[in-house]
């Protein structure tokens, strides 16, 4: 039982990240149609980003901690690259270069987001297995 608690809980966070990067993909949209001013989008995608990096750090050590360490695998790249990322200060969008960097903004995110689909539906594989192997 527990063991089906750490995937639903594991399926919800995965769920959160996905809507944060999907809340970052909208705002660049919006940008990019011009229906929101630079300094609102990046302000917003930035308040968005710490959060994301949470959620992914702790969907990561939850798989750590549950001994899934196939999925823990899949879930390091990603946190290694957040953590990169933090590290190197480049984790925030600059408004005075947001439009110069939209289309990478919205390749990068695109990227992250197919990624996370994948451990969506791993995530989820695994939460059937674990049901019907009880």
């Amino acid at each position: 039982m527990a063991d089906l608690f750490a995937w639903l809980l594991s399926f919800f966070l995965l769920i959160a990240i996905l809507g944060i990067l999907l809340y970052q993909l909208m705002c660049l949209a919006d940008l990019e149609f011009d229906y929101i001013n630079p300094y609102d989008s990046a302000s917003r995608i930035n308040k968005s980003v710490l959060p994301e990096f949470v959620v992914q750090g702790t969907l990561c050590f939850l798989h750590l901690v549950t001994g899934h360490w196939v999925m823990f695998l899949f879930c390091l790249p990603y946190s290694y690259y957040n953590f990169r990322l933090y590290n190197q200060k480049r984790h925030l969008v600059d408004v005075t270069e947001i439009f110069n960097q939209l289309p990478w903004e919205k390749k990068l995110r695109i990227f992250k987001l197919a990624y996370l689909v994948v451990l969506l539906c791993l995530s989820i594989f695994w939460m059937i297995w674990s049901i019907v192997d009880d």
